[in-house]
């Protein structure tokens, strides 16, 4: 599925939550969000923080993939490189 927009984001969230018999008020304190944020993300909101959309998709066991069709530039020293797989396994495990 190509996402567009932060509204097609939150919508994935809200149908998949709703899917899993989830209200915004468990979904939120299973991520550590106060309601309004979930309300807000579902809603759309352009500025929602990256890594807490992450960890809701996590929490929502969604996977998010990411393709390209050119190569990405090799990496320098003194950029940090972080394995997202085992970030998300470990978050799992909590």
């Amino acid at each position: 599925m190509n996402i567009r927009s932060p509204l097609e984001v939150g919508l994935i969230i809200r149908e998949r939550r709703r899917k899993l018999g989830m209200n915004q008020a468990e979904l939120a304190r299973q991520i550590g969000v106060g309601r309004h944020w979930i309300i807000a993300v579902e809603r759309g909101k352009p500025s929602a923080e990256l890594g807490l959309v992450l960890r809701t998709l996590v929490a929502l066991e969604l996977t998010l993939e990411i393709k390209g069709r050119e190569t990405l530039p090799v990496r320098q020293a003194a950029i940090p490189v972080f394995d997202i797989d085992a970030i998300i396994d470990a978050a799992r495990r909590k």
